[in-house]
């Protein structure tokens, strides 16, 4: 599902960029003084190892702007391309919230997508990105990934009925037909030039071992000798790869929600597809017993009703108060943005009252939130463009030999209620786009377990729909010094949002770096 909060799923698994060429001529990087009266602030650390072409990333200067209460920006430069470390650089923005406390470090934030602001996570929302007692003691620092809002961005259409037409276009031939998926390739197609003509090089360059090596100029440049990282979703596996890369210089590292780096994509899908499900019936248990619910009998009884509403819509030509006609695809979008988290069910159970009505403006609130689109028809940001690229980029979905109707199939196999429905904005979309992407994917790491990192804590809730509580167990397996954190309960993602146990647990290991003997179990 396309979405930049720290609640999406994400696109699995990018390639490690070959190491051994950057190691050649390795030095020790001086420590720089500050220029009297500069704003700058010089943090690169002595005895920095780095190789000789990467010096002026480890050793440039940061000029933090203030933009808030305790809260200030910066820019840092970075290799467009890593092997060529030399050539083009691009840009990436930072946002800092400055510790009110005695300072353990820099605390490195993703909020998950691929397509998040870590900026804007941090600028707008730090008393909910970390607890109290933790943004005490940490500069808490998020960062817009490359291609990401503020830094060198994916640019595809500038103009957003383009965009509108690409989220909520409807189709002159029905869904999971032949004369649909040529559509959608025609469609597809031409997006992916706009991509290409209005980024560029970039559009190669998205993949999560870049990123990490992204990080690794962001911690030096902050002059923290080890990197001490909070990844959500997505960020838990920016933060498996910065682990796998650079494995001696992990400090302290949280990763909620995680992914497990080594399912293939389509499986993935599918995993998260059945998740999906598995929140639904537990909206559907809870609507049951309330009153005003809009489903009737036992929740597989209303599961079903579901599936009917979603089987029927298209023939209905609802259409919203600004002109746009719902379909299929849309409704199990805006299903979608409530399932992440249980607090959202109320609103689930007010679109479904709206819709038996004939009302198709809640359908369409809650795909806009999905999608960042404003009420005045404009976008915000860039998730939609991220999600897709970083996919393509990373992922086997356009060689795994299987067809969108394949992949149709195995979710609608996955996930009988939900699944088909999700794959038409979502999976197809994925399909199409990567069959026409002008660069090869990377090659996929074989192994994820970082030899010689500290411990490493990985946080799964049982009941997550988008990041399955499995893929948190098979991660914390795999790292060498996995720590599995359990959270029983509903939602993607937990630490800060109130559970004393996890919070607890993770902040001992933040501020003090202690752990239980074992998996707290949290209820």
């Amino acid at each position: 599902m396309r979405r930049s909060s720290a609640r999406r799923l994400v696109s699995l698994a990018a390639a490690a960029a070959a190491v051994s060429t950057l190691l050649a001529g390795c030095f020790l990087v001086p420590h720089p003084q500050p220029r009297p009266g500069s704003t700058s602030q010089v943090t690169t650390h002595t005895d920095e190892k780095v190789p000789a072409d990467l010096t002026r990333f480890y050793t440039q200067s940061l000029t933090w702007r203030a933009i808030g209460e305790r809260l200030d920006a910066a820019t840092v430069r970075v290799p467009l391309d890593w092997s060529k470390p030399t050539g083009t650089t691009i840009e990436l923005a930072m946002s800092r919230h400055r510790a009110s406390g005695q300072r353990l470090g820099s605390l490195l934030i993703n909020p998950g997508g691929p397509g998040g602001s870590g900026y804007d996570f941090v600028a707008q929302s730090a008393d909910y990105v970390v607890t109290p007692t933790v943004l005490a003691r940490y500069d808490v620092i998020g960062f817009d990934p490359r291609g990401v809002g503020r830094s060198t961005p994916v640019v595809c259409y500038t103009d957003p009925k383009k965009q509108d037409q690409l989220l909520y276009g409807t189709y002159d031939a029905p869904y999971g037909s032949a004369g649909w998926a040529a559509e959608l390739n025609a469609r597809e197609k031409e997006w992916v030039a706009a991509c290409e003509k209005n980024t560029g090089p970039l559009l190669g360059h998205l993949d999560a071992a870049s990123v990490a090596r992204d990080m690794d100029v962001i911690r030096a440049v902050l002059g923290d000798r080890k990197m001490h990282y909070l990844g959500y979703s997505y960020g838990t596996y920016l933060g498996t790869m910065y682990a796998q890369l650079f494995p001696t210089k992990v400090g302290r590292m949280v990763l909620d929600g995680a992914i497990d780096p080594l399912v293939p994509q389509l499986d993935a899908l599918a995993t998260q597809m059945a998740g999906f499900d598995s929140a639904l019936k537990a909206y559907l248990t809870n609507c049951l017993a309330s009153s005003g619910c809009p489903f009737s009998g036992t929740p597989d009884q209303a599961m079903a009703q579901v599936r009917h509403v979603l089987d029927t819509v298209d023939a209905q030509h609802l259409t919203g108060s600004d002109g746009r006609t719902l379909d299929s695809a849309t409704l199990g979008t805006a299903i979608s943005e409530t399932l992440y988290s249980e607090s959202s069910w109320p609103s689930l159970t007010k679109m479904f009252s709206s819709l038996r009505t004939g009302d198709a403006d809640r359908v369409f609130a809650e795909a806009d939130q999905y999608n960042n689109r404003n009420a005045d028809g404009t976008y915000t940001g860039n998730s939609t463009e991220i999600y897709t690229a970083v996919t393509c980029d990373e992922s086997d979905i356009a060689t795994d030999g299987v067809d969108v109707f394949g992949d149709l199939a195995k979710l609608d196999a996955a996930a009988p209620t939900l699944g088909r429905y999700f794959a038409y904005d979502d999976t197809a979309v994925l399909e199409a786009a990567c069959d026409n992407w002008p660069v090869k994917p990377a090659k996929l790491p074989t192994v994820f377990d970082a030899p010689g990192a500290p411990p490493i804590v990985v946080i799964g809730t049982t009941n997550d729909p988008a990041t399955p509580y499995q893929q948190s167990v098979s991660l914390a397996k795999q790292l060498s010094s996995g720590f599995l954190l359990t959270h029983h309960g509903e939602g993607h993602t937990v630490y800060a949002q109130g559970d004393g146990c996890v919070d607890n647990t993770v902040d001992d290991y933040l501020i003090q770096g202690t752990l239980p003997a074992s998996d707290p179990d949290c209820h």
